[in-house]
């Protein structure tokens, strides 16, 4: 089939979390299964200074903007890169969705407005290109609005709408709504209006023909008012149509057999390589270079869904016990602060790095013992994924895609070969010294641990299996389309 692939991030172009990586790679995966992707992406700054080659396949204009359709190839692969040129919306600097004050654009409603107008031009093949589509997959809110300008026309592609992260919504004024001149037939209760304002992302859940999401625990979560954000009734409306399905990871990035950013590589047959890459890490940041101290690994923006305030709130006991910390990302600046002076208070067992480093990353998860992620919530979780291929223990809390790819370690789990990791109790800074405590002592008893890093190793989180199930998905939308 013919799939439209509509995003706002796709690594290796442009990247600020895990729907990058999703775009980068399942629209790969899908066409090694032989189907035709084309990815539509914003022609931001960034990505046009790292896309070479490109030809104009098409011209449109929306909110009084003259707007080119370029197009190129991923890199290294079949598939067709759509770009979204309009200067005046995407040439910028920096970040795609906030300016260099960590503040949203202002004109955010306006830039991804166009690019959903864009985004439905070329699924409705108005632009010449002679490509029919047979299904659109609409990713987050930045492409919420596709599926209810799709429901205008008579006859239209299916639609597919994921959340990645339901905490987004892309919300704004209703003025806002009418300011883009927008078709006043999807403002309603069922369409994009939620409690007298306009939210992009309520458009993919109310229209798409199918909506999922990226884990299928998490994919129970939101039809509950803890983690729905007031969706709740909607999705619970829709659940019919609702369905989770667990991202993948990219096994060429990231495989400590091949990775390159190592300084050892290693695999199932010579786990005893990995303990280099926690020397090196040891060494650079002038921690004890010792190969029996833990090492714990911290890697992901400094929010407080990301579990922070019980990280901090347990600092104090977890820097008495026997272990070393690193910590890389950046975010609200309190607790930036807060981590940087820990940092400076336990410099011999705390260690943090403010930033994003693709290149650090891949070594904190080929040099860590463990790999920390306490989520509240967790659509999916990349990181507990990467860890478990290179034999970073993850220790994690009992939520979305975070319980349905971690197994604690118990000595039932661990008879039956399933363990890979620690799940905490309580979402709170006493489960997390818990959870670490019963961690160190599986640590001390070498063979247990070996056991669990070679379970963790042996998992399936290729894309070719998500994307399996995508098809299946996508072919389900088709139907319900067709009526």
């Amino acid at each position: 089939m013919n799939i439209l692939f509509v995003t706002s991030e796709a690594y290796p172009l442009i990247k600020t979390g895990g729907l990058a990586d999703v775009s980068g790679s399942l629209p790969l995966a899908l066409q090694e299964l032989g189907h035709d992707v084309s990815l539509l992406l914003p022609a931001y700054s960034t990505v046009m200074d790292r896309v070479d080659n490109y030809e104009v396949v098409g011209k449109t204009r929306h909110y009084e903007h003259d707007i080119r359709l370029l197009e190129s190839k991923l890199a290294g692969s079949a598939v067709r890169l759509l770009l979204v040129d309009c200067p005046a919306a995407f040439d910028r600097p920096g970040n795609p969705y906030v300016d260099a004050a960590g503040q949203p654009w202002a004109d955010n409603a306006y830039r991804f407005a166009l690019f959903n107008q864009v985004a439905v031009d070329v699924a409705m093949n108005r632009l010449g290109m002679d490509w029919p589509v047979d299904l659109v997959h609409c990713n987050d809110w930045q492409a919420g609005l596709v599926p209810p300008l799709l429901s205008l026309f008579a006859s239209h592609p299916a639609s597919v709408f994921t959340i990645h992260n339901l905490a987004y919504m892309g919300l704004y004024d209703k003025q806002i709504f009418f300011e883009l001149g927008l078709p006043a037939e999807i403002w309603h209760l069922a369409g994009v209006e939620f409690h007298d304002l306009f939210s992009f992302i309520k458009g993919g859940l109310s229209y798409a023909d199918c909506v999922n999401t990226v884990s299928p625990q998490y994919a129970m979560e939101i039809q509950t008012p803890t983690f729905g954000y007031g969706l709740e009734g909607l999705l619970q409306h829709r659940a019919d149509r609702l369905s989770g399905i667990m991202n993948g990871i990219d096994q060429q990035t990231w495989d400590p057999a091949s990775d390159d950013n190592l300084v050892q590589n290693f695999d199932r047959d010579n786990l005893e390589k990995k303990t280099k890459n926690k020397l090196d890490l040891q060494k650079r940041y002038d921690l004890k270079k010792a190969k029996k101290i833990p090492l714990i690994g911290f890697i992901g923006r400094l929010v407080e869904q990301k579990g922070l305030d019980m990280i901090i709130d347990a600092m104090p006991e977890l820097t008495e016990l026997p272990l070393q910390m690193l910590f890389l990302g950046s975010g609200e600046k309190h607790y930036e602060q807060a981590l940087l002076s820990l940092a400076e208070q336990y410099p011999e067992s705390v260690v943090v790095v403010i930033g994003y480093d693709e290149e650090l990353s891949h070594q904190i998860e080929a040099g860590c013992d463990m790999f920390l992620m306490p989520s509240l919530f967790e659509p999916c979780g990349l990181n507990q994924l990467y860890s478990l291929a290179y034999a970073t223990i993850p220790l994690v809390t009992p939520v979305g895609g975070l319980v349905d790819s971690v197994v604690d370690h118990s000595a039932q789990t661990m008879q039956d070969g399933s363990a890979t990791g620690f799940i905490l109790e309580s979402l709170d800074g006493p489960g997390l010294v818990q959870a670490i405590k019963r961690a160190l002592a599986v640590y001390a008893e070498p063979e247990q641990w070996q056991q669990l890093q070679l379970n963790g190793m042996k998992q399936d989180f290729s894309w070719q299996t998500s994307a399996e199930q995508y098809v299946e998905l996508y072919e389900k939308a088709i139907a319900l389309n067709a009526g």
